[in-house]
């Protein structure tokens, strides 16, 4: 049996959006917890190095996991759409679940030598393999499950999540830096709970998406014409290569303005790293309540008009808005600036799953929508911080700034010719 190219309506809507979303917040939790705790534990990889080098390398293999990303995309993609996309997003959360415990487990370069990187950079790989596979199948999960009034709202709960499990990483750092740990032991042996604690957590997603429901009808249709990157090229080459274009400025956007950011304030403008997981904390939340209201926007006005909105403000404030954190005398002043790049960036997060998913027929959807996503993230988004790090380093960090600027205005030509997805959705067509 395999996956009919319909989508039918599940029986407890809420409860299937919950479900996902849990699971996607789960592997985004484990996945951010290396970027938030990587000021703590690039000494125990790395010795020996300067603070600017030791994140470098740190970010390196933060990079290197985005390299498994496309990987991840095409096989997961692959599962969901010949075997279900319940399938595949619950073998995705415990792979994650496997490669947080495994980070939690090594030791340090003192005991092991350098088979300490080697095996972080391997639980990066799972990592990158794991969440490659996570966001196109969640993505056309949301979209499939929801109304076609009430898509964009929807599927917008995708990047809710997603902000969501950095926002509890950065709540699990607060508590750890404030209340019970002190910055010496975070930084001997602090760091490792959140990644125990991200293993536990992925467990009880695995669990909860073993009882979820399923978002398509079965039939006898010959699977190899499913989830199949020839077929998917042969008739939706197009699409495909619009998915990269318009990924490459928003998720450089994304990463820029959120993962990179907190090094940022502790690199560039010399904040404390509480100080800044404190200020990156409440932009996320605030960011995360950006998204439903976006969502809401495009199932009323479309999602290009949205889309090109982004292009256009990310093209013009991203070097000014750079510019004036370097000359910021105050908290507040960072605050605004970072948090109106986020209110230009939601434009591109609350409404690029569904768009993404609206340009594929089911039997290719999970696949059309992962892979060529993935690819973009591991190129653009992937290598976002390292390249900020070492440009910085250096002496070129403004370089950067008009790196990300020429990736939003290329993306931005992209979202001006492509079609909105909502006016001509395949889902509708399902």
């Amino acid at each position: 049996m395999s996956l009919q190219a319909s989508t039918h309506p599940v029986r407890h809507p809420l409860l299937a959006i919950v479900t996902g979303a849990v699971g996607n917040l789960v592997e985004w939790y484990d996945w951010y917890i290396y970027a938030a705790f990587s000021l703590y534990f690039a000494p125990v990889f790395f010795p020996k190095m300067n603070a600017t080098a030791q994140l470098l390398n740190t970010a390196g293999i933060f990079a290197v996991g985005f390299l498994m990303r496309p990987i991840g995309g095409w096989l997961f993609g692959r599962i969901a759409d010949r075997r279900g996309r319940k399938v595949s997003m619950t073998i995705s959360v415990l792979l994650m679940s496997f490669g947080s415990l495994m980070i939690a487990c090594i030791p340090g370069f003192g005991r092991i030598g350098v088979a300490a990187p080697l095996l972080l950079f391997l639980a990066r790989l799972l990592q990158g393999l794991s969440v490659g596979g996570e966001y196109g199948t969640a993505a056309t999960y949301l979209s499939e499950i929801a109304s076609p009034r009430r898509r964009g709202f929807y599927s917008s709960f995708q990047y809710v999540t997603l902000i969501g499990g950095q926002l509890c990483a950065l709540a699990v750092q607060l508590l750890l830096q404030k209340v019970f740990l002190t910055p010496a032991q975070l930084s001997s042996w602090g760091w490792r709970i959140p990644f125990v604690i991200g293993a536990l957590l992925a467990l009880v997603a695995f669990i909860m998406r073993r009882h979820m429901e399923e978002s398509m009808h079965m039939d006898d249709k010959p699977q190899r014409q499913r989830g199949s990157l020839v077929a998917l090229w042969k008739a939706h080459p197009r699409a495909v290569l619009t998915v990269v274009g318009l990924t490459m400025g928003g998720t450089l956007s994304f990463y820029t303005f959120t993962t990179y950011m907190q090094k940022f304030l502790v690199n560039s403008l010399h904040y404390t790293i509480d100080q800044s997981t404190v200020l990156t904390f409440w932009l996320m939340l605030i960011y995360a309540g950006m998204q439903p209201l976006f969502g809401w926007i495009s199932d009323h006005i479309g999602r290009k008009p949205l889309l090109i909105a982004f292009g256009v403000l990310g093209t013009l404030t991203t070097v000014p808005v750079f510019n004036a954190l370097m000359r910021a005398d105050s908290e507040a002043a960072v605050f605004w600036l970072i948090l109106a790049a986020l209110c230009v960036v939601s434009g591109y997060t609350a409404v690029c799953g569904i768009v993404k998913a609206e340009m594929f027929p089911a039997d290719v959807r999970a696949l059309g929508v992962g892979f060529p996503y993935a690819i973009a993230v591991a190129v653009f988004g992937g290598t976002a911080e390292p390249i900020a790090l070492y440009l910085k380093n250096i002496g070129h960090a403004s370089w950067y700034y008009w790196y990300v600027t020429i990736a939003v205005f290329i993306s931005l030509l992209v979202y001006i010719f492509a079609r909105d997805s909502k006016a001509h959705s395949y889902i509708d067509k399902d």
